[in-house]
């Protein structure tokens, strides 16, 4: 597959690796940048990530073959409403959003009866750094990522969607939007909000530099997605927020049981917790 041009809206990390995986894969002629920052715009440009800053959406979105939002999901409504008078017929929408329900209920609002070219996905890849240096031709080397199809959606959109991800060197895989949400909520919401809180929770003491100048690996290992961008994780929580809300509750369930064994000493309970813990991290490998 061959795309003749790319929109991508937000040249950061994922928006940016987006577009350096299709150049590395000699499969897009000329990527257009759009974003809020021009210096990173300009940036972006430098380091050969886009060929051009954009300036006017109607123009460059009617004639694309794809475009893909890569910015805070709490900015795709608005840039959904803008671009959707001008959407060209064969031109497909995408997305790298971290929560799905929210962005599909936003296609819905704000695409109208072009709901149908918009294919959502999300790529399990990223790193706490930020901005258009940060984007990496490999991000998306064997990672996954999760397209949550519409019922709208053509067999033929999303085979061209899977192929662009696959083409950045991506494992395709495809859920319902509200599946992804309570699996991520799980697995990636509810570990970035706890990271978040410990370091918040040290930051407000007034022996933090003292605290932290004892810190070592396991809490450099536990709070390395606390430097994640603040903007971006307050609105996936939000976004998700009923079912990060369940997994917090159970994860607070966890907490008393926790400090129920370490208030009455119980050493076999704490035993039990730990080593099933250990035994399922263990087998655990990254994908």
């Amino acid at each position: 597959m061959k795309l003749n041009k790319v929109v991508i809206f937000g040249v950061g990390l994922i928006g940016g690796s987006f577009a350096l995986a299709l150049r590395r894969a000699h499969a897009v002629a000329e990527v257009v940048g759009f974003g809020r920052s021009m210096a990173t715009l300009e940036q972006a440009q430098q380091l050969g990530i886009i060929d051009r800053i954009g300036h006017d959406v109607a123009a460059e979105v009617n004639d694309a073959d794809l475009v893909l939002l890569a910015t805070p999901v709490g900015q795709m409504a608005e840039l959904m409403a803008r671009m959707a008078p001008h959407l060209g017929p064969h031109t497909l929408l995408t997305d790298g959003g971290s929560t799905k329900s929210d962005v599909v209920a936003a296609a819905y609002a704000n695409l109208g009866d072009k709901a149908a070219q918009f294919v959502p996905a999300h790529p399990i890849a990223g790193a706490e750094q930020s901005g258009a240096a940060a984007a990496l031709a490999d991000l998306y080397s064997g990672k996954k990522v999760v397209l949550t199809p519409l019922p709208e959606n053509s067999s033929d959109s999303i085979h061209r969607v899977r192929r662009a991800w696959e083409l950045c060197g991506a494992v395709v895989s495809e859920l319902t939007a509200a599946q992804h949400d309570e699996v991520f909520a799980a697995v990636s919401h509810l570990p970035h909000l706890l990271s978040f809180a410990l370091v918040h929770d040290l930051a407000r003491r007034d022996n933090r530099d003292v605290l932290l100048s004892f810190a070592a690996s396991g809490f450099r290992d536990f709070t390395r997605i606390a430097a994640s961008s603040p903007e971006m994780w307050r609105d996936i929580c939000l976004a998700n927020r009923d079912a990060l809300l369940d997994e917090l509750g159970g994860y607070m369930q966890e907490l008393e049981i926790i400090h129920q064994a370490l208030d009455e000493g119980d050493a076999d309970k704490l035993q039990e917790i730990f080593s099933l813990a250990r035994d399922v991290r263990s087998v655990w490998t990254p994908q």
